[in-house]
Parts: structure tokens; sequence; C-alpha cells
């Protein structure tokens, strides 16, 4: 009867999931939605993010900007701005 006093009770549901989580790589299988997440996640959203960074790559110049002064890398004269506003 030495485990009976244990403080740590062992709930089955938690062991099922812990279980079920150190062996799930034996029970995968590619079905449409999983192939949908992992094409999405690892396929697609970094393609996007590289498009942005490098559609922005010499846009923007954050290097010793004042407070007022533009963060574009070529800003646009004055008189063009103020033509056109």
């Amino acid at each position: 009867m030495a485990g009976k006093n244990h403080p740590l009770l062992h709930d089955p549901a938690i062991d099922r999931w812990a279980a079920m989580r150190e062996n799930v790589y034996q029970h995968f299988k590619f079905s449409r939605s999983a192939t949908t997440k992992v094409m999405t996640w690892a396929v697609i959203v970094p393609v996007i993010t590289f498009a942005v960074a490098v559609a922005y790559d010499d846009k923007l110049d954050w290097a010793g900007k004042r407070r007022g002064e533009s963060l574009l890398a070529n800003p646009p004269k004055k008189e063009q701005a103020e033509a056109e506003a």
C-alpha cells in the first residue's frame, strides 16, 4: 500500500492523450484536410512572406530616421507632395 498516499493523482484521459501524442507519427496519414493544412503553412505562407519582403526591400529605410521624417528610402520632393495635395 505504498502508492495509496501519493500526492499525484493520475487522470486516465491525460495519460491517453500523452500516449497518443508520443505515438502520433505511427498513426498519421495524409488526408485531404491534412494536405491542405501542410501546403498552406509550409509553402503558401512562406512564399507570401518572401514576396512581401522582396517587394518592400528597397522602399523603406529605417536607419537614422528622426520624428517627422519619412521612412521611404526615396521620399517624394516637397514640391511634388504639395502639388498632389
